[in-house]
């Protein structure tokens, strides 16, 4: 039987944090001009033509600590405001699909309400309510005797 060589397994190079190619800042140094995605959001625009991060956002703990010995090393990254670009408002047409999508996850299948979270249709098959037998509150749900019509836009 031929001996078959064994591939060593490739090292892969890992970079330490401080000596990567993004500026890191902490919460209270972040240059002007220089936000989250989530701040984006907040401001009602889109990442639009940032390409990638421009910097990271450290956390409290990671700031203080060495590197090695955050547990959490939660970073953000930082995007620029002047590349943002407004966020696109959606058609009626798309809102009334992403309603009825909602609403096909959110109604429950037996009694026909709808409700303000989607219902494990795929699991139980039916809301809480009447799969355990008991009738909901009814500020939980929204009654429906029609077909769901487009509720988004006015």
């Amino acid at each position: 039987m031929p001996r078959t060589r064994r591939k060593r397994p490739r090292k892969v190079a890992r970079v330490p944090r401080g000596d990567a190619t993004l500026p890191e800042f902490d919460r209270g140094a972040v240059p002007e001009g220089l936000v989250t995605r989530r701040v984006l959001r907040d401001m009602g625009l889109s990442p639009g033509d940032n390409v990638g991060p421009v910097a990271i956002l450290r956390c409290r703990r990671c700031a203080t600590r060495p590197q090695w010995s955050c547990r959490h090393p939660t970073r953000g990254f930082l995007l620029r405001v002047d590349l943002a670009r407004p966020k696109r408002v959606p058609t009626l047409a798309q809102e009334l699909a992403l309603d009825r999508a909602m609403s096909a996850g959110s109604t429950c299948s037996r009694c026909s309400r709808r409700y303000d979270y989607c219902l494990p249709l795929r699991t139980v098959g039916c809301c809480g309510p009447c799969a355990q037998g008991y009738e909901p509150t009814p500020g939980t749900y929204v009654t429906t005797t029609v077909p769901v019509t487009h509720r988004l836009a006015a």
